[in-house]
C-alpha cells in the first residue's frame, strides 16, 4: 500500500490529508493541518514549510506502520479473530489456580459489561483500553452498590494488559495498545491472620473437614500456598541429617524452584509416608462451600475474623516476624521475589506493637 500526502482547498485554507489505496479500497485521513495559500511574507512561507514537514513526517510514519501491519488496512487474518474468546481461553487456562482464576473471571465479566458484543482484535486499540480503565474506575459497582476497591481495579486492569501482552507474544497483534497507559496504583492490601493464641484455639476446635483443617495448620507452620499444598507429592518431602525435614518443589504461582525447611511438627501432620508419586493431601478441594466450612471451624474456635485458606500463609509470616525472625529470612521462606512484598507483614507487626503500647494507660 502506498500512502500519499494530498492537498484540498477548504474555506480559504489548504487542508492536508493522507490518501491510502489498497486492493481497490481507498481511505483518507485528514491531519488537521493547514497551509495558507495566500502566504507572501517570509514568515508566512516558513510556517507553511514547517507544516508540510510535519505532514510529511506523519505520512512517512504511517507508511512504516502499514509495513509493520499496525495501521489502516490489515491483512492479518488473526486480527479478525474474537478478542473476547481469546480472553475466555486465557481465563480457562488458569482454572487450576483458584485465586488467579477468580480475578481473570471477574475481569472477563466486567469486559463483557463494558462491550456486550463480540469484538475482534482489530477493534482493540488505545481508546478501547483507556475506556475500559475508566469503566472500572467510574462505572462498575459491586453487589453492594459500591465502587470497586483500589486493588480490584488494579488487578482487573492488569489482567487486561497481561492478555494484550500475551497476544503480542502469540503473534496476533503487532503492538500492545496498552503500552503507555498508566495502570491503577495498588492499594495497601489487608493481611488477615491468626495470632498464636487464635491458632492454638483453632487446633483444638473441631472441623467438619479434617483434611482441610490439617492442610490449613500445615500452611500456618510452613507458609505454603493452597495451590502448592494441593499439588504436593511425597517425593518432594525430603529429609537429611544436615537440613532435617524440608520440601523441594516448584511454586505454582511464580514457577520458582524452592527448598523450604519445615519443622518436625509440620512433618508430623502429614501422616504415614506413601508412594513418591502420590499426593500428600488427597481430595483437597477449594470452593465457596469449603470456605464456609473453614469459617465455621474458626467460629467454633471463637474467632470472629473473616478467614480464608490464604490467611494461613499470612499467619506464618506474621508469627515468624513476631518471633524475631529477620525480614530477609522470612522473605526467602515465603519464596517472595522482592523484599517489599514481605515488608507488608512488617507493617502489620509494627501496627500491632503500637496498639499494644497504647493499651497501658494510667490516670495521672
Amino acid at each position: 500500500m502506498k500512502v500519499t500526502l494530498r492537498k484540498r482547498n477548504q474555506g480559504g485554507k489548504t487542508s492536508l490529508y493522507l490518501d491510502y489505496y489498497h486492493k481497490g479500497k481507498r481511505k483518507t485521513e485528514y491531519l488537521k493541518l493547514y497551509l495558507d495559500p495566500t502566504a507572501k511574507t517570509k514568515e508566512q512561507k516558513e510556517v507553511n514549510k514547517k507544516t508540510l514537514q510535519v505532514a510529511e513526517t506523519i505520512r512517512a510514519q504511517r507508511q512504516i506502520e502499514i509495513q509493520n501491519g499496525v495501521y489502516g488496512f490489515r491483512d492479518n487474518e488473526k486480527l479478525k479473530g474474537s478478542f473476547t474468546n481469546y480472553i475466555e481461553l486465557l481465563t480457562e487456562k488458569r482454572k487450576d489456580s483458584t485465586g488467579n482464576y477468580g480475578n481473570w473471571d471477574s475481569m472477563l465479566k466486567h469486559l463483557k459489561a463494558y462491550i456486550p458484543w463480540d469484538i475482534t482484535f482489530a477493534e482493540v486499540n488505545r481508546e478501547f483500553v483507556q475506556g475500559f480503565k475508566e469503566f472500572l474506575d467510574k462505572e462498575v459497582k459491586t453487589k453492594g452498590n459500591q465502587s470497586l476497591s483500589q486493588n480490584s481495579k488494579y488487578s482487573y486492569f492488569n489482567k487486561l494488559r497481561a492478555a494484550l501482552k500475551q497476544a503480542v507474544k502469540d503473534g496476533i497483534i503487532p503492538t500492545n495498545p496498552a503500552e503507555g497507559i498508566d495502570g491503577f496504583k495498588q492499594g495497601e492490601p489487608q493481611r488477615e491472620f491468626l495470632t498464636l493464641e487464635e491458632l492454638q484455639a483453632a487446633v483444638k476446635a473441631e472441623c467438619e473437614i479434617p483434611q482441610m483443617k490439617t492442610a490449613f495448620i500445615f500452611s500456618c507452620l510452613t507458609g505454603l500456598r493452597w495451590s502448592d499444598i494441593n499439588k504436593l507429592l511425597w517425593s518432594e518431602v525430603q529429609h537429611s541429617n544436615e537440613m532435617g525435614y524440608y520440601i523441594r518443589f516448584r511454586q505454582k504461582k511464580t514457577k520458582g524452584a524452592e527448598t523450604l525447611p519445615i519443622s518436625a511438627q509440620a512433618f508430623g501432620l502429614l501422616g504415614e509416608r506413601q508412594d513418591k508419586d502420590e499426593r500428600v493431601f488427597k481430595g483437597l478441594k477449594y470452593s465457596a462451600w469449603h470456605n464456609l466450612k473453614l469459617q465455621q471451624w474458626m467460629m467454633k474456635a471463637g474467632i470472629s475474623k473473616t478467614i480464608t485458606f490464604h490467611c494461613a500463609r499470612h499467619t506464618y509470616a506474621t508469627l515468624q516476624l513476631s518471633a524475631g525472625t529477620d525480614i530477609y529470612t522470612v522473605s526467602k521462606l515465603l519464596g517472595h521475589r522482592e523484599l517489599r512484598t514481605t515488608q507488608i507483614y512488617a507493617k502489620v507487626i509494627d501496627a500491632k506493637k503500637k496498639e499494644a503500647a497504647n493499651k497501658i494507660h494510667l490516670d495521672l
